[in-house]
């Protein structure tokens, strides 16, 4: 086994060169077109965004993609923070990110796109009232307002420009360009029977439906050369009854197979919140969920053929090329987490790549802040005010007190930098809340993280302390210089009558003993922990309600996971909300709704109602620190993603 690169014998074929047109990818590892806000409102590319995509390439990806490049702006923006080809002045941005990527060892791709129907209305975003003309293929009626027929003038100016954008694209060192045809952007319109309509050479047969695409890639072809690569996303499967099937979809990869060099096959529809959960794979499908698709349309094509789905292990990703499912793979969000999974891949360190949890906060982030964050990597986003991992000034000893993802992550850093770091936790094992959180069958992902950062912590050279709580007076005799406080916070546990009794679990010790829990679960409280927790316990067995105040479950989580989790929770619980808990009784729990007093019946009650900050403690650790540092729930109470830039950056700092 190659001492320096063992991947190469432990992973042969996703190592493996190969030939698309005139390129050759050094792996079979592409970076799925990923698209984060981090656009001028001129639609360009900000230093942060070319900073985004070459860090891809310094982890060791083949091809860096960007996703969805605008041909024709005045038709195709779905939202206003999105890279416009035909804006003036895109060319610079465009050059600089081609020469990053080839600067740090990949090759550049871009995915050229158009919302179609989306595009006008500003579905992400903008002012919906100075919006263009929404197109689609035929006439209908959106929430957002009317969408127009396209006219064929405006088809053939579209197709128009997409020939001036793979020009562009390939005069700025692009080394090749994609075609978007899924998701339910402007060419997965077209071919679906469920949106088009028309009565003209564009609509009616499958034939008529695919020639708009047909049309595209021919004149992009022709543009472009017969050797520089056109890769083509294009659906397996819209998973809409009455939509565009897979056996259709085999149809229009025979179509078009001489006019592109690779195929890319994902699913489903964007603007579906259910279905965005599949097109994005969440935490309750399994890693790979879609691969079929690819493998299925592979068997009818001689191109190339890609496949996504939530991929982030190298074993699994050398299966799926090994059996021959694909040639390719395309990885999205787990770059985003870990953007050097084919580096540590290669040297055999994949022990070492931070998991995606799949919890969707890189999409929150994208339309909420114009900037993109990640639960686990505290960088992502930030790579430009990123200083590396140098020695300091002086080492100084720091105590670390509390081993949950705030505390590990801060242990980490402050030891990766050189100081000498002891952490002190009071269980008998780190980890803290990620135990918890990681106990439902959907979280294996936490489980992941959480053994990634023990491990982290040991090869870090951290001195470890287990059960032990740290007292004020133990800050005094260990004299630490820094001192880093990620105590965590407390269960809330309310002053409602029965709230101590025999029949009451709290939410953390119900995930990590399900077993103490009867045949009947009523849950107070439809925040994220409850919502999760019902769907867990009623996949054990168990019959869950849920009671809740507001006017709904889980709605301060991002929209883009509670797409997924709602139709589990539905599932797995009867939901009471806008109900009032009165009283907790040995048979079940006394409340309030709309329409009077009722009981709920239950054998055992999980009190599910939040967590608060443990201010006391804090404030007295602090007392005894010279330079503290407050980190994670016992800072302000949140979810993993502030816990693990609280321990990074408080690290970087000292």
């Amino acid at each position: 086994m190659s001492e320096k690169y063992p991947g190469k014998e432990l992973y042969p074929h996703l190592f493996s060169p190969v030939r698309i047109g005139n390129v050759k990818l050094k792996n079979r590892i592409i970076a799925a077109p990923t698209s984060p806000s981090m656009i001028t409102t001129e639609g360009h590319f900000t230093p942060e965004m070319i900073v985004y995509l070459e860090e891809k390439a310094k982890g060791g990806c083949a091809v860096v993609t960007y996703g969805e490049a605008i041909p024709h702006s005045v038709t195709g923006k779905s939202h206003n923070k999105q890279l416009q080809l035909d804006s003036f002045g895109v060319r610079q941005g465009l050059t600089e990110s081609v020469r990053r990527i080839h600067n740090a060892g990949g090759l550049a791709n871009i995915q050229i796109s158009h919302g179609g129907m989306y595009g006008g209305l500003v579905s992400v975003g903008g002012d919906v009232d100075k919006a263009q003309t929404a197109y689609g293929p035929s006439d209908m009626k959106m929430p957002a307002g009317e969408v127009k027929e396209m006219p064929k003038e405006v088809i053939f100016e579209i197709i128009e420009s997409y020939a001036k954008a793979a020009r562009l694209c390939k005069e700025v060192g692009y080394d090749m360009i994609q075609i978007h045809a899924a998701h339910g952007w402007l060419f997965n319109q077209f071919l679906s029977p469920l949106f088009n309509h028309r009565k003209d050479e564009f609509g009616g047969s499958l034939e008529n439906r695919a020639r708009f695409l047909v049309m595209v890639l021919e004149t992009v072809r022709k543009t472009v050369g017969p050797m520089f690569p056109i890769e083509l996303r294009m659906n397996g499967e819209d998973f809409q009854e009455g939509g565009t099937t897979l056996a259709d979809y085999i149809e229009v990869a025979k179509m078009v197979e001489d006019k592109v060099d690779l195929f890319n096959i994902s699913c489903g529809n964007h603007e579906d919140p259910e279905m965005f959960c599949r097109t994005h794979p969440s935490a309750f499908f399994p890693r790979g969920v879609n691969v079929y698709l690819a493998a299925e349309i592979k068997k009818h094509i001689s191109k190339p053929m890609a496949c996504v789905g939530s991929l982030n292990d190298p074993a699994q990703m050398e299966e799926i090329i090994a059996s021959g499912q694909a040639d390719l793979v395309e990885i999205g969000r787990a770059l985003v987490a870990d953007p050097y999974i084919p580096k540590k891949a290669l040297e055999g360190r994949a022990e070492d790549i931070s998991p995606c949890l799949r919890c969707y906060e890189c999409f929150g982030s994208t339309g909420q802040l114009e900037m993109i964050k990640c639960t686990v990597n505290p960088v992502q986003g930030q790579q430009i005010q990123q200083k590396e991992f140098t020695a300091p000034e002086s080492v100084k000893k720091v105590l670390v007190i509390g081993g949950g993802p705030a505390g590990m992550e801060a242990a980490i850093t402050a030891a990766r930098r050189g100081h000498d770091v002891t952490l002190i936790e009071k269980q008998d094992r780190l980890g803290g809340n990620l135990h918890p959180a990681g106990a439902a069958f959907f979280k294996e992902d936490i489980r992941k993280l959480c053994q990634v950062l023990i491990r982290r912590v040991q090869c870090a050279g951290v001195k470890v302390i287990l059960n032990k709580t740290v007292t004020p007076a133990d800050i005094e005799a260990i004299a630490p210089d820094a001192v880093m406080i990620a105590i965590g916070s407390n269960e809330l546990r309310p002053p409602i009558k029965g709230i101590n009794g025999d029949n009451v679990v709290m939410a953390i010790d119900a995930e990590l003993h399900p077993e103490k829990l009867g045949k009947r679960v009523a849950i107070m409280g439809g925040g994220l922990v409850g919502a999760e927790a019902a769907v867990s316990f009623a996949k054990e067995g168990h019959e869950v309600s849920i009671i809740e105040m507001k006017d709904d479950v889980a709605l301060e989580v991002n929209s883009f996971y509670r797409g997924g989790l709602m139709p589990q929770v539905k599932r797995s619980a009867e939901l009471y909300v806008r109900t009032k808990v009165k009283e907790i009784r040995p048979g079940g729990v006394l409340v309030e709704g709309e329409h009077g007093e009722f009981l709920i019946e239950a054998d055992s009650v999980v009190c599910a109602l939040g967590f608060r900050a443990k201010w006391t403690e804090v404030d007295a650790l602090c007392e005894k620190a010279e330079d503290y540092y407050i980190l994670g729930d016992c800072r302000n109470v949140g979810q993993i993603c502030q816990a693990v830039n609280d321990g990074y950056y408080a690290a970087m700092s000292i």
